[in-house]
């Protein structure tokens, strides 16, 4: 009977080292998944300031240029309205900048810059245990798109540059 309660007290003291096994381990595993998903979601944030850059500078390629050949705000506003529709959320100060490359035999474009600051998690860990780390990291995304109306014959890049921005959400 002696020999059986010895064997019951070894099993308990078991289970209870094996519950505090877990509990210390669950928080390093945890951080160890996280890193891997926390930097997918950073690829991802930036991934959609592409897409966003990408789409202003297809809305600009396409617009319709003032009686005097040229562009304006209310151009601008069409494409920085846009772009700041599409960036995510999770990027804190958002900033687009528009450039219109123009000039007359000359190949027009398009450049629409959307930038953003991401703040990763793992910095936030970092910190916590003393490291000196960045608060966050800028994501910036650049797009040029040749403009739809104009002849085909241009060849060479204008150098006329009209610079909207940056303009913050």
């Amino acid at each position: 009977m002696i020999a059986g309660s010895e064997n019951e007290v070894k099993r308990n003291h078991q289970r209870g080292q094996s519950t505090v096994e877990i509990a210390l381990i669950t928080p390093l595993l945890l951080i160890a998944l996280y890193i891997p998903a926390d930097f997918g979601l950073a690829f991802f944030i930036g991934n959609l300031t592409q897409n966003a850059a990408r789409e202003g500078a297809r809305i600009g390629s396409t617009l319709q240029k003032n009686s005097d050949l040229t562009y304006d705000s209310t151009q601008v506003n069409t494409i920085k309205t846009e772009v700041f529709n599409r960036l995510p959320n999770l990027l804190n100060n958002k900033t687009v900048t528009v450039k219109f490359y123009t000039g007359t035999g000359c190949m027009e474009f398009v450049e629409v810059m959307a930038q953003g600051q991401y703040n990763f998690f793992l910095y936030k860990l970092m910190r916590m245990f003393g490291a000196t780390v960045p608060d966050f990291v800028t994501l910036s995304r650049t797009t040029q798109l040749r403009y739809v109306y104009q002849q085909y014959t241009n060849t060479e890049y204008c150098t006329g540059i009209a610079t909207y921005g940056p303009y913050s959400s």
